[in-house]
């Protein structure tokens, strides 16, 4: 995990190298571990270090054997001993995961992308080209700002853009994007198109997947753990972890007294895991919250509510390990919000399909810039491509099922997984990472005020307690205004 720049289009000159060393040193949390800048023909390539595999020769930019061309890139490539393989012909001067990428596109460019199993955001670069490419479900970010001169500058996070006038713009998860060519996508979330209804076929089908998903995501040559809110996504993920490694450290936080501490507590030790978590009050939070506002790059308010309890979580974690694994996706795959309780066949399937295709710059922005401001890795096991193609072709009414009473979000895949865990954790109500920390409550007494920025920037706040959090970011970003048009904001599903 890194952070990568570049700039492109105004040739490789001492200046545009020294620009680019400055974007570099601000996302230098993002790769604390080490630092490289190219320079070639048609510009430079930067790279922040965040060392995960073969910490002692995975240095970037990586560099073709003609030194004709680079690549640098952020994230894992799952697949990567696999596409060694197919590369036997190649020569590799690492054995790191994001090397291959270069290989790949070598042999084959742009169409090699689809390949990629995997997170990850890139740049190649030949000389004459720059390839741009961003992994299925914008799980790692991209940004692009234009140069006046026909040029285009790129960065992991808009922060390391920020002194541009001339406007920001994200790189759509699963497209490559060319200085020749322009923009071409490769994938698309699929169509929902329920074939799985047996409420057996379906459990096993999900055990299976998610089983594989978080296995592939456990590769890893420096210390590995997991989050665990006591919730059943995060839940079931440290159980497979478990069952696949042994030992893990689990981490956890929230206000005193706070339900996520008390189930974590209970799912830890039912795992037997190294079991780490964190109490964190009002003074806490106070002083960290436009810390938290300037990692996460938004002021929506529901992702300022989770993104306080993701900073915590993942401090904590950075003292022990270097990857984490998370539970997001879930609730998109498997229908866990309570907004979508009321919503029946046809409707459900369009909600989480709509929900799967946001998730890019909301809840995914939310896990990458909080873990990645402590120099953390986050992988997303439920987000695995199999794991949404499956999910896509399973019933809605598998998803949300009433029984005892109630209406039951992620029926199948409490059922999938109940065997592993404790009942009173399988069948507990969904509760929201700020809620079942204590968060909700805690920043709503903070929080209120009103927001001279709204006007500027083009944006009504929804509350005051949003309001606060837009003068926050308004304050903190020289370029508030050019970063506005890429933020995700929650909307209500259409009639």
């Amino acid at each position: 995990m890194c952070g990568i720049t570049g700039h492109w289009g105004d040739g490789g000159s001492q200046p545009v190298v020294d620009e680019t060393r400055q974007r570099m040193a601000r996302l230098r949390h993002r790769g604390p571990d080490g630092e490289g800048a190219l320079a070639l023909a048609g510009g430079v390539l930067g790279h922040t270090r965040l060392a995960i595999m073969d910490p002692a020769h995975g240095q970037q930019p990586h560099v073709s054997q003609s030194a004709a061309a680079a690549l640098v890139a952020n994230g894992e490539i799952y697949n990567h001993l696999a596409l060694r393989q197919r590369l036997s012909t190649r020569v590799f001067a690492s054995g790191s995961d994001t090397e291959v990428a270069l290989r790949l596109l070598e042999e084959e460019g742009a169409a090699g992308v689809p390949r990629l199993d995997g997170m990850f955001a890139l740049a190649h670069a030949d000389g004459e080209e720059l390839l741009l490419a961003r992994d299925p479900l914008g799980i790692k970010p991209l940004y692009l700002a234009p140069t006046r001169s026909g040029g285009v500058r790129f960065a992991s996070e808009m922060k390391a853009l920020q002194d541009v006038a001339d406007g920001i713009r994200e790189l759509p998860p699963g497209c490559v994007w060319s200085s020749r060519s322009g923009l071409r996508r490769y994938y698309r979330v699929p169509a929902a198109q329920p074939a799985i209804s047996d409420p057996e076929e379906a459990a096993r089908e999900v055990r299976a997947t998610l089983r594989r998903a978080v296995e592939k995501r456990l590769m890893s040559d420096v210390p590995l753990g997991a989050f665990l809110s006591g919730g059943l996504d995060s839940s079931a993920i440290a159980a497979l972890a478990v069952q696949a490694m042994g030992e893990l450290h689990t981490f956890s936080v929230g206000v005193r007294g706070s339900a996520d501490l008390e189930a974590a507590r209970e799912v830890a030790s039912h795992l037997g895991t190294r079991h780490h978590e964190l109490v964190f009050d009002a003074a806490a939070v106070e002083a960290e919250l436009g810390p938290i506002i300037y990692a996460l790059e938004s002021f929506d308010r529901d992702l300022v509510r989770s993104a306080v309890p993701t900073a915590f979580t993942a401090r904590l974690a950075a003292r022990h390990v270097k990857v984490v694994l998370t539970g997001e996706g879930a609730d998109e795959l498997f229908a866990g919000y309570r907004y979508v309780r009321p919503l029946r066949g046809d409707a459900l399937a369009r909600e989480l399909t709509r929900s799967l295709q946001g998730m890019h710059n909301l809840n995914l922005q939310r896990v990458d810039r909080l873990t990645m401001a402590h120099g953390l890795e986050a992988r997303v096991p439920f987000l695995d491509r199999d794991m949404v193609a499956l999910a896509q072709r399973i019933s809605p009414a598998l998803k949300v099922r009433d029984a005892g009473g109630r209406r039951i979000e992620k029926w199948v895949l409490r059922r999938a997984v109940e065997d592993l865990l404790p009942a009173s954790v399988v069948w507990r109500e969904k509760a929201q990472f700020d809620e079942g920390s204590g968060t909700d409550a805690l920043l709503r007494a903070l929080s209120a005020g009103t927001s001279s920025a709204g006007a500027r920037l083009g944006v009504t706040p929804r509350s005051g307690e949003e309001a606060r959090y837009l003068e926050l970011f308004a304050a903190l970003f020289a370029s508030a205004d050019a970063m506005v048009a890429n933020l995700g904001r929650w909307l209500p599903p259409e009639a």
